[in-house]
C-alpha cells in the first residue's frame, strides 16, 4: 500500500473514532496558556494515569516545560466557542484568558469556570513522540462529569484552523 493510502486509511480511521475534545490550561513562571488538544487517554487503572500529547509548536508546550501541572478539561458539546478560542487562537498573539471565564485551581493551574468536567494533575514525566511531547499524568483533583452525548466530540472541530500548523 502507497504511503499516500496508508495515511489517508489511518486518518479516516482515526476521525471514526471521534474523540472527546478536551482543553489543557498550564501556568508557570508567571506566565498562563491553555490549548485545545485531540490528543489524550487514560493510560493505567491503578495508578491512575492520564497521557496528554502537546505539540512542541504550540505556545501551551513551551508554558508546560516548565510546569509541574495542568488542568484537563472536557468540553461539552455547547462549547464550541471555547474550542475555538483554545484551538484556532495561539497565546503567542493573545492571552486567551482576557477572552473567558476562569479561576485559580489546585496549585496555580487555570481552571474554566464554564467547564463543569475537568481535573488538575502533576506532571510525572515527558515523552518525545515526533512533533508533540506526551506528557504523563497523575490526577489529583477536579470536578465533573458531563454525560458522554454532552461532550464536545472531533467531527465538531475538524474544519477549525489551527492557532500553529502541526
Amino acid at each position: 500500500m502507497a504511503t499516500e493510502d496508508r495515511t489517508a486509511l489511518f486518518d479516516a480511521v482515526v476521525a471514526a473514532a471521534d474523540y472527546p475534545m478536551l482543553v489543557v490550561t498550564v501556568q508557570a513562571g508567571g506566565r498562563r496558556a491553555g490549548c485545545l488538544v485531540g490528543f489524550a487517554t487514560q493510560v493505567s487503572i491503578e495508578p491512575r494515569r492520564f497521557l496528554v500529547g502537546l505539540s512542541k509548536r504550540n505556545h501551551t508546550y513551551r508554558v508546560a516545560e516548565h510546569a509541574e501541572r495542568l488542568a484537563v478539561h472536557v468540553l461539552g458539546s455547547e462549547q464550541l466557542s471555547l474550542a475555538r478560542l483554545f484551538g484556532g487562537e495561539t497565546g503567542d498573539d493573545i492571552d486567551k484568558f482576557v477572552h473567558c471565564d476562569w479561576h485559580v485551581g489546585p496549585g496555580g493551574v487555570p481552571v474554566l469556570k464554564t467547564v463543569h468536567s475537568w481535573f488538575s494533575a502533576r506532571i510525572l514525566e515527558r515523552h518525545d513522540f515526533g512533533d508533540h511531547v506526551g506528557v504523563l499524568l497523575d490526577p489529583e483533583d477536579g470536578a465533573g462529569p458531563r454525560r458522554p452525548g454532552e461532550t464536545l466530540r472531533y467531527h465538531a472541530v475538524a474544519r477549525l484552523s489551527a492557532g500553529h500548523p502541526v
